[in-house]
């Protein structure tokens, strides 16, 4: 007895339906996302990939998340990529993109970028995540320093270094411990903010070094004048020491960034403003560092499209604005900050404010031969070892032949 046609037919469609069935579930994407949030910045991170993952369920796309310690971040990064164990997608600062690259770890994205999609970021957020003139992430986020005073002791901001100076003057009082100006001035990353005022910098064109040009130099002696002849600045001020003074009233004004704004206690009234303009330099402003955290997509990845559609939809105008309020972020998508809750923020508007300012932090694989010399620099300069001139003299021959080893591996 021969199988009706009905019953074949049938038949063939139920084994089609298992094998698409089957197909679909071989489909599934799983992306890995590595972070090195903590708190509301991981909390809110978390809420957009639960977001991702819902609209994106039916595509097969899920995404799983993992914490990494910061402290332990770039080493695994640098570990595990390059053998494929690693993530398919990471947040991370600027400052490591160039050494990932050169390494073959981050994935060149222009294929995917169109003006639309640029023109979604601050702009030089976006040049943050450029690399010899090639794009390597979506910029998510920004962190610079700038002006935080306490209201009780400054009413109103300086806005130039001349009334900086003559403000803190009045404040300070050594014998009783207070000061007008308390901020890391040793260390070479809170210094930049003067460097590039002066319109200094640690390299040129061709990613030459330049740590003794007369910039420099004039912002090593403001430095020194600030701290010597105007007397408006603590000796060695550690972080602690920072939080502490501004926390009992004894600092009327800090620079310092967003970590710090944690550390405030509940009954100091606090602002921000820009930083000031440096009289010294004709009135240029204080150009602090700025790093930006991007969304990079590994070379390894086994679904590199799926994976930028998670960088594209963690850094869109709605993603940002959970971000900037709930993670209290300062988002490099440019748009969120025309939101009324977010542009009445005040945090958020100061920040945004300063970018406009600020200069990205080098991410230039030699930017890691910098830093050891410039801390050495800044030592010899404070504790009057070396004039400015000779103590960057010094740090420019030590970066100029780590940088030519460097290039010689």
């Amino acid at each position: 007895m021969k199988t009706p046609r009905w019953m074949l037919a049938a038949a063939c469609l139920c084994v089609l339906g298992l094998l698409s069935t089957s197909a679909s579930a071989a489909e599934t994407k799983e992306i890995v996302l590595w972070h090195g949030y903590r708190a509301e910045e991981k909390a809110a991170l978390e809420k957009l990939v639960n977001q991702f993952n819902t609209a994106n369920a039916a595509q097969g796309i899920k995404v799983t998340t993992l914490a990494v310690p910061y402290d332990a971040y770039p080493d695994k990064i640098s570990a595990t990529v390059p053998r494929g164990k690693g993530p398919d997608v990471f947040i991370f600062a600027q400052d490591r993109l160039g050494g990932w690259i050169e390494s073959g770890n981050i994935e060149p994205i222009d294929f995917y970028l169109d003006d639309a999609l640029r023109k979604r970021f601050i702009p030089t957020t976006m040049e943050a995540m450029t690399y010899r003139g090639t794009s390597y992430g979506l910029p998510l986020n920004y962190k610079v320093i700038t002006l935080i005073y306490n209201k009780k002791l400054v009413p109103t901001p300086p806005k130039t270094s001349g009334e900086m100076v003559t403000l803190a003057k009045k404040l300070t009082d050594k014998k009783a411990g207070r000061f007008g100006l308390a901020y890391a001035y040793g260390d070479f990353y809170y210094h930049a903010a003067l460097m590039n005022g002066f319109g200094g910098g640690v390299f040129g064109s061709g990613a030459t070094p330049t740590m003794n040009s007369p910039e420099n130099v004039k912002a090593a002696d403001t430095l020194l004048k600030w701290v010597e002849k105007d007397g408006i600045l603590p000796a060695e001020p550690t972080s602690a020491l920072i939080i502490s003074l501004f926390n009992e009233g004894k600092a009327g004004m800090v620079f310092s960034g967003p970590w710090f704004l944690g550390e405030i206690a509940k009954g100091v009234d606090y602002g921000l403003a820009p930083l000031p303009k440096l009289d010294e330099a004709g009135g240029k402003p204080m150009r602090p560092w700025m790093t930006v955290e991007g969304v990079y997509v590994s070379s390894k990845s086994g679904n590199k499209d799926a994976a930028f559609e998670l960088a594209k939809f963690l850094t869109t105008e709605a993603s940002a604005k959970v971000l900037a309020l709930e993670g209290r972020q300062s988002p490099a998508n440019q748009g969120v900050y025309s939101d009324a809750k977010v542009s009445a923020d005040p945090q958020l508007k100061a920040f945004r404010e300063q970018v406009e300012t600020a200069v990205p932090m080098p991410n230039i694989p030699e930017m890691s031969m910098v830093w050891s010399h410039a801390t050495t620099a800044m030592s010899s300069i404070l504790k009057k070892t070396a004039p400015p001139k000779a103590a960057l003299d010094t740090a420019q021959k030590g970066v100029v032949k780590d940088v030519a080893n460097l290039r010689k591996k």
